[in-house]
């Protein structure tokens, strides 16, 4: 055996290696992730501003189409240039990462002018590519008051009306809605729930209550529709499993952002803040800390990581796990940014600090749809093989 004293010494780097795994996709998508990589330098210096004025960042947005990304997300079959599930993880972890609020909007624009295309693929799918790819900006507008986190199945009755039905209701959490061109919108026709695009008018209105805890820079408002119809012509498909499922493999790089940011808080902190004549960072009950949850941070990066490659690979497993990589990336946000929160005690609770904002935005993550509790209830049922079926008769008796 060697002598100790020749073993190698542990060196760590507070991204360790596997961070810095390169990933497996096309030269330009690579080009494409350090081009946004340079935009996300700016993005963070805003952050801060943006969500104490609760404002859009438009300009953000504008600057990510500017540089090819709308058409960089639509699928090649749609006329665009068929980003990975891998990039596209990446990219919105590395905007979360710097502005969260912009990495949502972002995320859930894509979503819905890349679903638009593609559940209208045989009508108005090439309008809509086109309309993502020239810059105009779209929303989700799925989520309903009362039916929880089941927003691809809503509860809300379209009744018939001459040239489609009619929606008389309410969609909540409808970010960048303010800015919206277009949006997704769901609703029951003929107890189906059926996929439409609507271009707001006069008939949707915003109820402006919008005064949130966390990512307050989205102003993901509440829409009430007013006998809004959704036309025949604007209705699309049903969602297949072989749909770019931007949103899916979005959420949880948003709350892996956010970790990573209030992870780079904790170091900040920690490494300039003196006590008693040494860094904060010396204290080994912190040390302790941050081990525990650096390495859980990276356990849930590389579990994603092989869930996108999954997506990417074909792999049929991968939509499921792309729900179990929203809890554990969900879990790990709001456990880093609680600790953040310790570090930085009584200054972490000031505007000025960045702590108090990765708290609030890791908090507001883990409620979007479908929350972690839910995501814990379907793991759980899985683990024990307990089938839909199984449960609602449990549920009756």
């Amino acid at each position: 055996m060697p002598r100790s004293d020749s073993l190698p010494v542990l060196s760590l780097s507070p991204t360790i290696a596997l961070a810095e795994t390169p990933f497996a996709v096309a030269a330009w998508e690579n080009d494409l992730i350090d081009a946004v990589g340079s935009l996300c330098v700016g993005f963070a210096t805003t952050a801060a501003a943006y969500d104490d004025k609760a404002e859009i960042a438009v300009d953000n947005l504008k600057a990510l189409h500017d540089a090819g990304l709308s058409e960089a997300v639509l699928p090649r079959n749609l006329g665009g240039r068929g980003l990975s599930y891998q990039a596209f993880g990446e990219i919105v972890r590395m905007i979360c990462e710097a502005d969260p609020s912009t990495g949502t909007i972002f995320t859930m624009h894509s979503g819905a002018g890349v679903s638009l295309a593609q559940l209208t693929h045989e009508t108005l799918g090439s309008f809509y590519a086109d309309e993502l790819r020239a810059g105009k900006r779209f929303s989700n507008a799925l989520s309903e008051p009362t039916s929880g986190n089941k927003f691809l199945n809503p509860q809300q009755q379209a009744l018939p009306v001459d040239g489609g039905w009619a929606l008389d209701g309410a969609k909540r959490f409808v970010s960048g809605s303010e800015i919206a061109e277009y949006l997704l919108v769901n609703a029951l026709v003929d107890g189906e729930p059926t996929f439409f695009g609507v271009a707001p008018d006069e008939s949707v209105t915003i109820i402006p209550i919008w005064d949130t805890l966390g990512l307050r820079a989205t102003r993901s408002q509440l829409l009430s529709f007013n006998n809004t119809v959704l036309r025949a012509s604007q209705r699309g498909r049903a969602p297949l499993f072989t749909d770019f499922a931007v949103i899916p493999a979005g959420l949880p790089m948003i709350s892996l952002g956010i970790a990573d940011a209030a992870l780079g808080a904790i170091i900040q902190h920690a490494t300039n803040r003196i006590i008693l004549g040494k860094p904060l960072s010396h204290q080994q009950w912190l040390q302790f800390e941050v081990a525990e949850v650096q390495s859980r941070l990276e356990s849930v990066r590389a579990f994603i990581r092989q869930t996108l490659w999954q997506a990417d690979s074909g792999v049929p497993a991968f939509f499921g796990n792309l729900s179990r990589a929203k809890y554990l990336a969900n879990k790990i946000a709001v456990d880093v940014a609680q600790l953040g929160v310790r570090v930085g005690g009584a200054s972490g609770f000031l505007k000025t600090s960045p702590i108090q904002r990765h708290l609030r935005d890791a908090q507001a993550g883990q409620l979007m749809a479908y929350s972690t509790e839910v995501l814990a209830g379907e793991i759980g049922k899985a683990v024990f093989g307990i089938s839909e079926t199984e449960d609602i008769e449990t549920e009756s008796n």
